[in-house]
């Protein structure tokens, strides 16, 4: 009886079998490039249980894992007196670490030698690397296969959200596994393409750069510092001219310690637009998402355009909230977020609702400002934004200080050059930015197909 006849059944040999279950036939029966000999996790990973007892006054290093192949990224540096469990395990780089956690998410990773010395706790297994069997580069990149990840699914177990990975079951799993000599050949094929992509994205970078120095060489931005600041005869005193206080605050009057002038005049964002904000509709009435009406959150502010979004809303949502409809063409800024959300920006191309995290410039006066202009030119003071936030766990921005920002406007004709060059500047970025990515794709798809079929 020949498999490939059977479109609807699935079949596996008695001698790859590791799991007597449904989820472990399934792994188990993925088809492989069958000139690699199939072997087990455990050939090449070893349990590292090295711990060490916190002591209170030293500061320790802890980490986590990002999923969907993001990393081992430093979560927090803390104090030994303010880590509950004391006794903790100890990393090294070039170790390879799970989530138990979110293994079944792809959360897998080796520790990078800054990362070395610092601690994680028993839901994060350590393990040794035998390098004299398998490239660590190459088992990162196995580990970011669909085949390797369903290997976690099938060897993990609990409540949907709280689902943990077995061990020993893990390392009696098999992957096919080329020669040491194999490794190398195909993990310097995957880097060759990753190379090209870098390559390309340096471009990407220049480009950038070259726009945000388009915007300050045009507005004839020049950066001056005070002239009492440069005359300051008192090394240990901080000189600060009173008109130049934006807001009171030590570290507010430390990031304006320079002051920019421009050839062009400055108008505030409160005498360009009307500026609104969001809302979120209570998540206890599950109902209220099941609209036609777009809403749009943080994490969807990227630098583009915005013609979809993740969630829609209700009528009857906008009622029961502070959501609002916003027009087309207007401009959101996101107030706060995660990483590097605060200050960044889009543009509707729909009419749409926001969360309450957004502010939102409407109609807006073009006989004053062009839209793509105002949009271009926040996209440029990007960081300048992000340093008017306050705030200690999360710093944020307001809509008061929105309204009293600062916008350089120069005539009608300058804006319009100004918007046709960045515009064509943008879209080749985008267009690098895009080729990048499939490189990069393609670059983990060959190497699926290298040892998958």
């Amino acid at each position: 009886m020949h498999p490939d006849r059977y479109r609807f059944l699935n079949f596996t040999t008695f001698k790859e079998l590791v799991l007597w279950s449904a989820a472990g036939i399934i792994s188990q029966g993925i088809r492989y490039n069958k000139k690699y000999k199939l072997v087990p996790i455990s050939l090449f990973l070893r349990k590292n249980t090295q711990t060490i007892i916190l002591e209170d006054d030293v500061i320790y290093k802890q980490l986590t894992i990002k999923t969907q192949n993001g990393g081992v990224v430093l979560r927090d540096q803390k104090k030994g007196s303010d880590i509950g469990t004391k006794k903790q395990n100890v990393v090294c780089g070039g170790q390879f670490v799970i989530s138990k956690i979110d293994a079944r998410n792809g959360a897998f990773g080796i520790i990078s030698d800054k990362l070395d010395g610092a601690i994680v706790t028993n839901d994060f297994p350590v393990f040794d690397i035998d390098e004299t069997i398998i490239n660590p580069t190459f088992l990162l990149l196995v580990t970011t296969t669909k085949a390797f990840v369903k290997f976690a699914q099938s060897c993990s177990s609990g409540t949907t959200n709280r689902q943990r990975i077995d061990i020993n079951q893990f390392l009696s799993q098999k992957i096919p596994l080329p020669s040491k000599k194999g490794q190398e050949i195909i993990v310097s094929q995957y880097n060759n393409r990753i190379i090209e992509a870098e390559s390309i994205e340096q471009k990407v970078s220049q480009i950038e750069l070259g726009i945000e120095n388009f915007l300050k060489d045009t507005l004839g931005a020049t950066t001056q510092q005070d002239k009492k600041e440069q005359g300051n005869k008192y090394n240990y005193l901080k000189i600060v001219n009173l008109q130049n206080i934006f807001e009171w605050g030590i570290d507010i009057i430390q990031k304006k310690q320079k002051r920019e002038t421009f050839k062009y005049p400055i108008v505030k964002i409160k005498n360009l637009c009307q500026l609104g904000s969001g809302g979120t509709p209570s998540r206890s009435c599950p109902q209220y998402y099941n609209g036609t009406i777009p809403w749009v959150k943080t994490g969807e502010v990227v630098n583009d355009v915005i013609t979809e979004t993740e969630e829609h809303i209700t009528e009857e949502a906008i009622a029961n909230s502070s959501a609002k409809l916003y027009p087309k063409n207007s401009l959101i800024i996101a107030m706060y977020g995660q990483g590097d959300t605060r200050g960044r920006t889009a543009k509707l191309r729909i009419e749409a609702t926001t969360n309450q995290a957004c502010a939102v410039l409407h109609d807006i006066d073009n006989s004053i400002v062009s839209t793509d202009y105002l949009w271009y030119y926040l996209q440029g003071r990007y960081h300048d934004l992000r340093s008017m936030a306050s705030g200690n766990n999360q710093p944020n921005l307001n809509a008061g200080k929105i309204k009293d920002y600062d916008v350089v406007v120069p005539p009608m004709e300058v804006q319009n050059e100004m918007v046709a060059h960045i515009k064509e500047q943008k879209a080749l970025a985008k267009q690098l930015k895009q080729k990048a990515q499939e490189m990069r794709e393609n670059a983990l798809k060959e190497f699926e197909n290298i040892i998958y079929e």
